[in-house]
């Protein structure tokens, strides 16, 4: 089972790759009514969390840029910014790493127990895999929020 966790993610970011490749980057800052984020804040949270439940999960070391929680940990929004945020280019770029990195994930790993075990509102998280799990569930919700955006602009 922990090696069709780890297929599934490959695939989910394969299509939220894809899916913000087809996106211009004028559309990566609009916000529709409706929405307290963009395209790129979506963009960019996923990175974000992906990077914090790698080393939650697996310890690994954070490899982005130290500006991004400021920008997409959660409860920002774009209306606050006072630093510019990445390009297009650049969250894709991250997203590609990512993805890269989810190849060296084996299922071995995914059966490690937290230490401690995470604890986040209501849930309780104790291996890696359940964890990483719940980041796939956390990601596919923000490719919804995308999408749904999208379905916003002419």
């Amino acid at each position: 089972m922990t090696q069709a966790i780890i297929h599934t993610g490959k695939v989910l970011r394969q299509v939220v790759i894809g899916q913000l490749q087809g996106i211009t980057e004028e559309q990566f800052d609009i916000q529709p009514s409706g929405f307290n984020n963009t395209i790129r804040w979506n963009a960019g949270h996923i990175v974000y969390w992906m990077d914090k439940y790698a080393t939650l999960c697996f310890g690994s070391p954070s490899v982005i840029p130290v500006k991004y929680e400021t920008l997409f940990n959660s409860g920002t929004k774009p209306a606050d910014w006072t630093m510019a945020p990445p390009s297009k280019e650049e969250l894709i770029q991250m997203l590609v790493e990512q993805l890269s990195d989810l190849s060296e994930r084996t299922p071995e790993m995914l059966n490690e127990k937290l230490q401690p075990t995470y604890e986040f509102g209501p849930f309780r998280f104790n291996n890696a895999g359940e964890l990483f799990n719940f980041a796939l569930i956390h990601e596919a919700i923000h490719l919804g929020v995308i999408s749904s955006q999208l379905k916003t602009m002419p």
